[in-house]
């Protein structure tokens, strides 16, 4: 019990934060069927997504969820980094979070390298298509953002 003590909070918070590094992905979806990557302009997946995902991805709670995680991540670079220094992976997630929960029905892809932020896939209208650039540029960390997305109804 006494080596327990011992060992502290420091390693146990960088082993954690390590893992959930680790296991993050380069690239963040919107939904199921959203391309595969941010080469493919509008070409979805031939997967059928259920009504009840989207309904859920749609939701206020959903939403709240979504913004609880981007402050989470926020506030953990935050305490040990560099606000602005993001990882591609945190990047990434934060984005799609942040598209997901203000894009209804957008099948989106986000890819981050180097603080430029791709988006691909596809949105309902033109309003949506003109959110992205915004949305994705209020995430700290987020320097370009290059729209590939297109407007399928």
């Amino acid at each position: 019990m006494n080596k327990i003590t011992k060992i502290g909070f420091t390693p146990l918070l960088f082993g954690f934060l390590l893992t959930v590094t680790i296991s993050g992905c380069q690239e963040a979806k919107t939904t199921a069927n959203a391309p595969d990557s941010t080469n493919t302009n509008g070409e979805i997946s031939t997967e059928k997504q259920s009504d009840n995902t989207q309904n859920d991805a749609e939701s206020p709670t959903r939403r709240k969820q979504l913004n609880q995680d981007i402050q989470a991540r926020e506030q953990r670079n935050n305490m040990v980094g560099d606000p602005q220094q993001r990882a591609e992976a945190d990047l990434a997630s934060e984005v799609r979070s942040k598209l997901e929960a203000n894009i209804p029905r957008g099948k989106l892809t986000v890819v981050a390298n180097n603080a430029e932020v791709t988006v691909s896939g596809m949105v309902s209208n033109q309003e949506q298509l003109d959110q992205i650039t915004p949305l994705a540029m209020e995430i700290k960390g987020v320097r370009t953002v290059v729209v590939k997305a297109v407007i399928k109804p």
